[in-house]
């Protein structure tokens, strides 16, 4: 009877795994088409639209500060649309969302639509990214044993969306060059190409949507997810939990791991703008692009495991510094030489490493406050990053406007990824906890 009643529990057991993972795979569509798409497939685009436009480098940038601001307003708008109409339905609206704004991107040549388009596009990309991070948080919860796994397929999800972007675009952009040679503002077909890779995505969660909606979250879980994952705590309710508190938990405690988040911000997103205008600048063909852009996102989905154990054991700022360190050391690479297994290795590095910086602060909040005051910690890190992503795009297009070109505004980034580190070195573990 005890052996029955063992292999009963352990057959739902697996099966209530596979569930899970099959629900989360569904969830990375979220994060694929949030982030991977919507946001960083524009890097493959803006060559092709910078020559057919007539754009300066700054402009070209600008289109990456414009979608940065629009993140960070996602991001601070995203509670009072979850409160009203939950994360479920945030996620598969924004999808909707995010496929209507991909395909009306193909139809405008002027820099203010253009311009409109990044920003709503980057609101879009919050709503959704948020809204699925807090159903696959749930997911996990459910799973605890399993939950690393879990968390990890829905972020992985944005290399995936990095991946088949690079596969999409320059496939689409050569078909029309051998059947259409004489096709103008052609980079609008590849917006529409991508406009369809989010319907497909849209549909097939929405396929899934009473197991998405099934994800409930608890009262608790929510209000400490939700404000961790935006900017939205006002300096009010702030100073109302830091007044209870026979400790004062100060945001400036962490001054030097917010200054080198900052330069995490503005570091990485010079690179995921214009790396691949670089490589065409260096007259790599479009599959050595192809190569180099879906090894940058399968290393993305690879890079969820491979920093757990560093993040776990340090309390200060080391593991940022130390990741600091290592993406600037792969954005200097293709600033420094062109030859290509060299510019392999900065994808490949690049992308193991610049979402484990994001979190590389979480834990670090973690390690040193309280759940209660988590909200408080990481929304300054969200601010922080924010204002580094925004500086950073038009910087490094201003840059390379200059004499200079693209590789002196990269090697800017590398600098200031350098300059993050030392900062985040200098971050001591806390004795608050």
């Amino acid at each position: 009877m005890h052996t029955d009643d063992y292999h009963h529990n352990a057959a739902h057991a697996q099966q209530s795994l596979r569930h899970s993972i099959q629900l989360a795979l569904v969830l990375a569509l979220g994060a694929a088409v949030s982030l991977g798409v919507t946001r960083f497939s524009y890097a493959l685009l803006l060559p092709p639209m910078r020559a057919d436009l007539a754009w300066s480098y700054t402009l070209a940038g600008g289109m990456n500060t414009s979608n940065a601001v629009g993140y960070l307003l996602g991001a601070m708008t995203f509670p009072p649309l979850f409160k009203r109409y939950g994360a479920a339905r945030v996620l598969l609206v924004g999808a909707m969302w995010a496929f209507a704004l991909m395909l009306a991107t193909g139809f405008f040549t002027s820099s203010a639509p253009l311009l409109l388009q990044r920003l709503l596009a980057g609101v879009v990309s919050a709503w959704m990214f948020v809204a699925g991070g807090l159903l696959a948080a749930q997911l996990g919860a459910r799973q605890p044993t399993h939950s690393g796994l879990l968390l990890g397929i829905y972020y992985g999800g944005v290399g995936l969306g990095i991946a088949l972007s690079s596969l999409l675009v320059p496939a689409v952009a050569h078909g029309l060059a051998a059947y259409f040679p004489k096709q103008t503002h052609a980079w609008a077909w590849a917006w529409w190409a991508l406009a369809v890779l989010c319907a497909v995505a849209a549909w097939l969660m929405y396929l899934r949507r009473v197991d998405i909606a099934a994800l409930v979250l608890s009262t608790s879980t929510t209000a400490a997810t939700a404000t961790t994952n935006t900017a939205s705590s006002n300096a009010v309710r702030t100073e109302s939990i830091e007044a209870q508190s026979p400790i004062a938990y100060r945001r400036r405690d962490f001054s030097f791991a917010l200054l080198g988040y900052a330069c995490f911000g503005a570091g990485y997103i010079g690179y995921m703008t214009f790396i691949i205008a670089l490589l065409r600048e260096q007259a790599a063909s479009t599959s050595m692009v192809t190569v180099f852009y879906t090894l940058l996102g399968v290393a993305v989905m690879a890079s969820s495991r491979l920093w757990a154990k560093l993040l776990d054991r340090y309390k200060g700022g080391q593991a940022l510094a130390l990741l600091d360190f290592l993406l600037g050391c792969a954005i200097i690479i293709p600033a420094i030489t062109p030859w290509q297994p060299a510019l392999i290795v900065s994808g490949v590095l690049f992308g193991a490493v610049f979402l484990s910086i994001v979190a590389s602060t979480t834990a670090l909040v973690r390690h040193n406050w309280p759940a209660s005051h988590w909200p408080i910690g990481i929304s300054a890190f969200t601010i922080a990053f924010a204002i580094g992503q925004i500086v950073g795009p038009t910087l490094v297009g201003y840059i390379a406007d200059s004499a200079g070109g693209l590789t002196q505004g990269l090697l800017l980034s590398a600098i200031t990824l350098w300059v993050g580190a030392l900062l985040a070195w200098q971050q001591k573990a806390l004795l608050y906890k």
